[in-house]
C-alpha cells in the first residue's frame, strides 16, 4: 500500500471522537486551539468591560454586574476585591491563553506542517497533549473565578507578598492557588508545544525546502516556540517556589512581613525582589512570545496582497534573531523601581533601547513592501496593516519606559496600561485577526464574508485608539493604574469624562467582536466556497487539497524550487511564482560562495541582501531533509 493510500485509509477510518476530540491531526488541533482562544478571548473582553464599567461609573447600579457575579456585585456594583480579582483574571487571561495560545498554538500547528513541506508534526500525540494540558489550564483557571474568596487578586504579575501569603487577603487564598496550578499546566503545554515545532522545523522539511527558502511565518513561530523553551521554566521555577512559601513555611520570598491582627511572621531572608526576577526573565521573553508570531503573519500577508517580494528577506530574519536574543538581557527595566543600581539600570536602559532596532528594521521593511505596491485590501491586509500602525504608534512610547528616569515617574501609572495595550495587546489582537482572514479558507474550506470584515475592521481599529490613547495623557498626570474608583480622590476626579469615553469606545470594540464572532462560526457553513489557492499566493500551504486529509498531499510531498515571495517577477505571466515551480537558475547562483569567480552580478542579487549572508547560512544550515 503506497503512503498516500495508508494515509486516505486511516482518515476513512476516524470516529468522531478521534477526528474531533482527541485529534492527532494538526490541522484540527489548531481549529482547537483557535476556538479555544476566542472563548477565552470573549470571556477576558467581558471581565474588561464589567470593571470599565466601574471605573466609568463608580456611583451607578448595573443589575447585569449582580446577575453576573451574585455576591462580588451586590446592588449591581463591583466588590472591590473582587474588581482587582477582575483585573487579575482578565489580564492573564489575554496575555497567556488568547495571545499566547491561542496565537501560537493556532497559527504554529496550522503553518509548521503545511508551509515546510510536512505530513503532520514531528510528534502528533504530544500535539494532542499540548492542547489538553491547554484545555485544562482553561479550566482551572476559570474556575478560580467561582471559589468561595474570589479569583486571584494580586495583579496579573501576581508579586509576594500578596500572592505569598494566603491570609492577606480573600484574594489570596484558595483562587491563587489555582492561579498558580492553572499556569503550571499552561507552562506543560507551552513546552509541549515548542518541542514539536522546533522538531519540526529542523527535521522534517521537505526536498529543497532550505532555512533561507522558509517564510518568515515559520521564521517567527519557531524563534517564539525557542523562547518559550528557555524562558517559560523560569516562571515554573518561581511559581514552585511560590507554592512552597504559600503552603511549606519556606521563605523566598518574604522576610520581616506583619499581618494586622497577627503580629509579625517567622519567615526571614528570603526577598520578594527575586520573585520579580524570576518572574520578568519569563515576563519580557513573553513580549515577543506574543508578537514575533503576530509580526510573522503581517511579512506573509503583506506580501501576498503587495503582489511584491517581502523587502528584506534577510533582514527581517536578522531582525527576528536578534530581538529574540535581546529579549533575555532587558527584563530589569520592568524593575527600574525596586532599588536596583543605577549601573545596571544603566545596562538595562542601554539594552532596552537597542531592541528598538530590530523593530525598527521590521516596522521599515513593512513600509518598503507597501510602498509602490498593486496592493489588495483584503480583510486580512486591512489587520495587517492596522499592525504596522499599533506597532508604530505603541514602539514610540517604549523609549519613555525604557529610560530608567523617566519610567520612575510613569510606572504603575496608566501610561504603562496604554503603552503594553497598544504595542502587545492590540498589536498582536491584529494580527491574529490578519491570519484568521488570511488562512480562513485553508482551515474551513470557505471565504468569511467581506463587508463584515471591513465593518470589524473600522470598529475594532477605532475603538482601540480610542480606548488607549487617552491613557498616556492620565499617566502623564500620574494617575494609577488599577484603582478601584477615581472618586475618592479629588486629583483623579478630572478624569472621569475621559473614563467615560474610554468606556464607551470599550462597549463600541466589544460590539465589533460580536460581529467577528457572527462572521467566523456563521462561514464555517454558510460562506462562499473557496478555491484552493484564494489570494494567489506561493507558499506551499496552498498546494494542498481544500478537503483536509491526514498526511495534507494525496501524493509525493512537493518539492522546493525558490524562495517564498516571488510576486510580480519580470518575464513571467502570472504575478506570483508557486515555491514548488521549478527555478531558473538565477535563485541557485545566490549561494556561490563570494570567491568564486562566477558570482553573480549585483542584479542578479535580490534587495538588501549578499552573496556572503547566504552562502554563509547556507553552509550553516545545509540542504534540508527529504
Amino acid at each position: 500500500m503506497s503512503t498516500a493510500t495508508a494515509h486516505a485509509d486511516h482518515h476513512l477510518k476516524e470516529t468522531f471522537i478521534s477526528k474531533y476530540v482527541f485529534s492527532m491531526d494538526h490541522k484540527m488541533i489548531s481549529k482547537q486551539f483557535l476556538i479555544t482562544g476566542i472563548i477565552m478571548g470573549v470571556i477576558g473582553m467581558g471581565m474588561s468591560i464589567a470593571f470599565r464599567l466601574q471605573l466609568a461609573w463608580p456611583d451607578t447600579s448595573f443589575p447585569i454586574l449582580e446577575w453576573l457575579f451574585g455576591r462580588w456585585a451586590p446592588d449591581g456594583k463591583l466588590d472591590p476585591g473582587f474588581y482587582m480579582g477582575l483585573v487579575t483574571i482578565h489580564g492573564t487571561i489575554m496575555v497567556f491563553y488568547v495571545l499566547t495560545a491561542g496565537l501560537s498554538g493556532t497559527f504554529a500547528n496550522l503553518l509548521i506542517p503545511l508551509q515546510c513541506g510536512a505530513r503532520d508534526m514531528a510528534s502528533p500525540f504530544m500535539n494532542m497533549l499540548s492542547y489538553w494540558f491547554f484545555f485544562l489550564s482553561s479550566v482551572v483557571l476559570l474556575s478560580s473565578v467561582f471559589v468561595e474568596t474570589g479569583p486571584a487578586s494580586g495583579g496579573w504579575t501576581i508579586y509576594p507578598p500578596l500572592s505569598a501569603l494566603p491570609k492577606a487577603m480573600a484574594g489570596s487564598g484558595a483562587g491563587m492557588t489555582l492561579w498558580l496550578v492553572a499556569i503550571i499546566l499552561f507552562i506543560a503545554s507551552s513546552l509541549l508545544g515548542g518541542i514539536n515545532y522546533i522538531s519540526t522545523v529542523l527535521n522534517m522539511r521537505t526536498k529543497g525546502m532550505t532555512m533561507t527558502r522558509l517564510p518568515l511565518t515559520i521564521w517567527a513561530l519557531f524563534l517564539t516556540a525557542v523562547l518559550g523553551l528557555l524562558s517559560f521554566p523560569v516562571l515554573l521555577g518561581g511559581g514552585l517556589l511560590l507554592m512552597f512559601d504559600r503552603g511549606f513555611g519556606t521563605s523566598f520570598y518574604l522576610s520581616d512581613i506583619w499581618l494586622n491582627g497577627a503580629g509579625a511572621l517567622e519567615h526571614t531572608g528570603g526577598s520578594p525582589i527575586l520573585f520579580q526576577h524570576l518572574f520578568w526573565f519569563l515576563g519580557h521573553p513573553e513580549v515577543y512570545i506574543i508578537i514575533m508570531p503576530a509580526l510573522g503573519i503581517t511579512s506573509e500577508v503583506i506580501a501576498v496582497n503587495a503582489r511584491k517580494p517581502i523587502f528584506g528577506y534577510t533582514a527581517m530574519v536578522i531582525s527576528l534573531l536578534g530581538i529574540a536574543f535581546l529579549s533575555f538581557i532587558v527584563w530589569g527595566h520592568h524593575m527600574f523601581i525596586t532599588g536596583m543600581n543605577p549601573m545596571l539600570g544603566t545596562a538595562f536602559l542601554i539594552t532596552t533601547l537597542i531592541i528598538a532596532v530590530p523593530s525598527a528594521v521590521k516596522t521599515f521593511n513593512y513600509l518598503a513592501t507597501l510602498w509602490r505596491g498593486n496592493i489588495r485590501f483584503t480583510n486580512g491586509m486591512m489587520f495587517a496593516i492596522g499592525l504596522v500602525s499599533m506597532f508604530i504608534s505603541g514602539g514610540l512610547t517604549g523609549i519613555f519606559l525604557g529610560n530608567a528616569t523617566l519610567d520612575i515617574q510613569l510606572h504603575d501609572t496608566y501610561f504603562v496600561v496604554a503603552h503594553f495595550h497598544i504595542v502587545m495587546g492590540s498589536a498582536a489582537i491584529f494580527g491574529m485577526m490578519a491570519g484568521i482572514y488570511h488562512w480562513y479558507p485553508k482551515m474551513f474550506g470557505r471565504l468569511m464574508n467581506k463587508p463584515l470584515g471591513y465593518l470589524h475592521f473600522w470598529m475594532t481599529f477605532i475603538s482601540a485608539y480610542l480606548v488607549f490613547f487617552p491613557m498616556h495623557f492620565m499617566g502623564l498626570a500620574g494617575v494609577p493604574r488599577r484603582y478601584y474608583s477615581f472618586t475618592l480622590l479629588p486629583e483623579y476626579g478630572v478624569w472621569m469624562d475621559v473614563n467615560v469615553l474610554i468606556t464607551s469606545a470599550a462597549i463600541l470594540g466589544g460590539i465589533a467582536q460580536l460581529i467577528f464572532l457572527y462572521n467566523f462560526f456563521s462561514s464555517i457553513w454558510f460562506g462562499k466556497k473557496s478555491s484552493e489557492n484564494p489570494w494567489q499566493a506561493t507558499t506551499l500551504e496552498w498546494t494542498t487539497p481544500v478537503e483536509h486529509i491526514h498526511g495534507n498531499w494525496p501524493g509525493e510531498i512537493p518539492t522546493v524550487h525558490r524562495w517564498a515571495y516571488d510576486y510580480s517577477k519580470p518575464g513571467y505571466e502570472e504575478d506570483f511564482i508557486m515555491q514548488t515551480t521549478p527555478d531558473d537558475g538565477q535563485e541557485e547562483q545566490l549561494f556561490e560562495t563570494e570567491t568564486s569567480p562566477s558570482a553573480p552580478d549585483k542584479k542578479d542579487v535580490p534587495e538588501g541582501e549578499t552573496v556572503m549572508f547566504w552562502a554563509l547560512i547556507k553552509k550553516w544550515f545545509g540542504s534540508a531533509r527529504a
